[in-house]
């Protein structure tokens, strides 16, 4: 009688689990950039009934026998992140931004150059594991006082300064040396060593950040860095919109954006990839699941009351 009831206690925690996991999704249903959870089940702990035996198919001996087992629930073996791309809404202003992919914006505090290159060893790729920023699929953007392109929470954006130097087209080329904040560049025609008044902004697919002046002159601001994750499962959540490096996150690289880590689509921001439909029908499954289970508690109560009152 008392497995049945350790097997039901375990059944009712693991299935409030999957239920705090469906509540927080689908409150979180209209989040910025939030990736939906799922809660994954196993069987708990075995003890054996009856050992299995091969046989002994000699005269006068047995065949063999079954192991025969007997079960304590089920638990929470994990809770998995659904880290798909989802749809993005506009909403017009030019430095908002959403990746059309994989990848991850790299923000964090005021902190030094990234200089340490990547283990694949290609130019402007630069590795992430030490820490010291965020990443984060939330491109809420604006310049602070200081000239810095910050997000919503103030932390600074990282990405490529401009070089200097230009290609065959005039296009702006990039310091590919060091993952740096982006700022505002210094005008050289300004006596005080001011900044470039940018008063419109734009951001390329390619993560390229261009700047108007009230001159209509156009400024290449810099490029925004994206971050590929090998295991974005193993990222850490953090408060709001961020994650952190994990232990089991495995190659983290900061680096111009690819086909691979995706497009930089300005003015939007990506939706949640909650799943309504999916989420309020496994909360059906997960009511009635825990309904069983009170019942399996309900019936052992009423058979060990049976049994007490047996030497009434």
């Amino acid at each position: 009688m008392v497995k049945s009831m350790n097997a039901a206690i375990a059944g009712l925690k693991a299935h409030q689990t999957r239920l705090d996991v469906l509540g927080n999704n689908i409150a979180n249903v209209n989040t910025w950039g939030y990736k939906s959870r799922t809660t994954n089940f196993q069987d708990s702990v075995y003890t054996n009934l009856k050992n299995g035996q091969s046989g002994n198919a000699t005269l006068g001996n047995l065949g063999g026998i079954n192991t025969s087992q007997l079960g304590y629930g089920s638990v929470v073996s994990s809770v998995s992140t659904n880290f798909g791309t989802s749809n993005g809404q506009y909403t017009g202003n030019d430095l908002d931004c959403m990746i059309d992919g994989p990848g991850f914006f790299i923000v964090g505090p005021f902190n030094e150059p990234f200089t340490t290159p990547a283990a694949s060893g290609n130019e402007g790729e630069f590795d992430l594991s030490r820490g010291g920023a965020y990443f984060s699929r939330v491109g809420i953007f604006s310049p602070d006082a200081n000239g810095y392109l910050v997000d919503d929470s103030g932390n600074y954006v990282y990405g490529f300064a401009p070089s200097g130097k230009v290609d065959e087209n005039g296009k702006a080329l990039m310091d590919l040396t060091q993952m740096v904040p982006i700022k505002i560049p210094i005008d050289p025609e300004s006596a005080n060593g001011e900044m470039y008044s940018i008063v419109s902004w734009r951001i390329g697919q390619d993560g390229t950040v261009v700047g108007t002046d009230e001159n209509n002159n156009v400024h290449t601001i810099g490029q925004i860095a994206i971050a590929n994750v090998e295991n974005p499962n193993g990222l850490n959540q953090k408060t709001g919109f961020y994650y952190e490096v994990g232990q089991n996150a495995g190659r983290c690289v900061g680096m111009r954006t690819t086909a691979a880590t995706g497009n930089i689509n300005s003015g939007f921001l990506e939706m949640s990839n909650t799943d309504l439909a999916f989420d309020f029908a496994a909360m059906i499954t997960t009511q009635r699941g825990y309904q069983a289970n009170t019942k399996i508690i309900t019936v052992t109560d009423e058979i060990l009351e049976q049994l007490v009152n047996m030497k009434r």
